[in-house]
């Protein structure tokens, strides 16, 4: 689907989900589920203030010394025996993928979860080359199968109920239908297991690369992310170039608020570190190990002191848990890899606002998202940032970073706000604007848009306020002259 194919329907989209009884129910009792956990996760509301706040410090650190620690970790890496690998666009760091592939004459990967490949539609490149990609995460998997993409950046199937699970693997995979999820996901796990030994390549994302060890932590709790990246012969990391911390110890707090933001969990169950290839002597690992760096757009954030912010996030998803839209419309109706609150301030960036200037108005401004934050991403001040971008004039002579800045701002609304601006400089203007209002009050149409489907059409007073005021000056004046006579 093209960007502008998804900007016409975002809408639709939007609508088409509220009125889906079963969409809604899905994810409620989703998020209401992941709202429970996350709070027994974090019994003390001190201790949570206090992690987060090293958290946010530890990413700005690390954001602030961004291509200084780019250029050590590549070193480290490179060190270890790590091919290191730069890629300023997405389909650039596809191109890369394929090229690794082709050399090595594969024509089957297997793949952890991540984000990162979904953002750079790295399944239909390879497979438009005749490579065949298999996502190994089960939500992944449950998702390729039904021809759909991730509606969660931590759950990818949530959108989808047991019953649906079921009939769906029935469909494509032949298994019984069945409402055991241990089944279910011992006949997915088993029909994975097959591909895993036989794939020439695994592709994995990256939750945190280490620029003092030239180390890849990867976190997962299902094995798939191990198998991925120790079976085949070759394992790719694929990553954005903001997933970079200092030192070993900086990934303790992170991931420690990262399990329990995303799922509740004290610690998932695999957490791998990956720093080179086999050695000799050991008994498994891929032969080699490459990592592509993915920019994408992130280089144009850092330029911007503010939005900088928004490199900060390591994809936990708390802010769609906690979020009244998403979990009223789901992840697919925003029609971008990123939903939600964190899609909302990144995507305008990756897509640009021409693309996505609906995001940023898709929000209620409660502020929930930026109160989880892990990483206090102050999400709703650089949402407000973003709908002003959206309206901003004089873009061509302007140093935002912001792609399609000004792509809401309508060809008369500069005429309407300069009239506006120029009335409100003139008290003469102001009061013959005001005076002609409320004389011609009666063609004030009752319907004002999508404003007034549940709202009524407000009504303009019979006389301005400066016209009420004199005359109330006039009446004080007549009645204290009155007062005056009688005594």
């Amino acid at each position: 689907m093209s960007h502008n194919q998804v900007v016409q329907e975002f809408h639709p989209r939007v609508h088409e989900a509220i009125t889906n009884p079963q969409i809604r129910a899905n994810f409620r009792k989703a998020m209401d589920g992941l709202m429970d956990k996350r709070q027994l996760a974090f019994p003390s509301d001190d201790e949570l203030q206090r992690t987060r706040e090293l958290a946010a410090a530890i990413r700005l650190r690390a954001l602030s010394k961004l291509p200084e620690l780019l250029e050590k970790l590549e070193a480290n890496l490179t060190a270890n025996g790590v091919k290191v690998h730069w890629a300023e666009t997405g389909d650039e760091a596809c191109k890369i993928i394929l090229d690794i592939c082709n050399e090595k004459n594969a024509k089957s990967v297997i793949k952890g979860k991540s984000m990162v490949s979904e953002e750079m539609e790295l399944n239909h490149y390879l497979e438009e080359h005749g490579i065949e990609a298999l996502e190994s995460d089960l939500g992944e998997y449950i998702v390729q199968l039904a021809e759909e993409t991730p509606s969660h950046i931590i759950m990818p199937a949530i959108h989808k109920n047991t019953d649906q699970i079921s009939d769906l693997m029935h469909e494509k995979t032949g298994t019984n239908k069945s409402r055991d999820v241990e089944y279910l996901t011992a006949e997915a796990r088993q029909q994975l297991r097959e591909r895993f030994e036989k794939a020439d390549v695994g592709v994995s994302g990256v939750n945190f690369a280490v620029a003092e060890t030239g180390t890849l932590c990867l976190v997962e709790n299902e094995g798939n992310g191990r198998l991925t990246t120790t079976v085949p012969p070759v394992h790719i990391a694929v990553t954005g170039i903001e997933k970079v911390v200092e030192n070993l110890e900086d990934v303790a707090p992170l991931l420690s608020l990262l399990t329990r933001s995303a799922t509740g969990q004290h610690i998932t169950t695999y957490f791998n570190m990956i720093s080179s290839p086999r050695k000799e002597g050991e008994l498994d690992g891929p032969e080699e190990v490459h990592l592509v760096l993915v920019d994408s757009g992130r280089s144009n954030i850092y330029q911007d002191d503010e939005l900088l912010d928004t490199l900060r996030c390591i994809r936990c998803g708390a802010c769609m848990n906690h979020c009244p839209v998403y979990t009223r419309i789901g992840g697919h109706a925003y029609g971008y890899t990123y939903p939600g609150p964190i899609g909302k301030i990144l995507m305008p960036h990756l897509a640009g606002l021409d693309d996505a200037k609906d995001l940023p108005s898709a929000s209620s401004l409660c502020g929930a998202c930026g109160e989880v934050c892990p990483v206090k991403i102050p999400i709703p001040k650089l949402l407000v940032r973003l709908r002003e971008e959206s309206v901003a004039g004089d873009h061509n002579h302007d140093n935002s970073v912001v792609k399609g800045r000004g792509a809401k701002r309508k060809g008369m609304e500069p005429l309407i706000w300069k009239g506006w601006a120029k009335m409100h400089k003139h008290g003469g203007l102001y009061r013959t604007g005001t005076g002609l209002a409320t004389v011609f009050r009666g063609l004030v149409p009752s319907n004002l848009g999508a404003w007034t489907n549940c709202r009524t059409a407000p009504k303009l007073a019979k006389t301005t306020l400066h016209q009420q005021m004199k005359a109330r000056s006039q009446n004080n004046a007549a009645s204290q002259k009155k007062d005056g006579g009688d005594q």
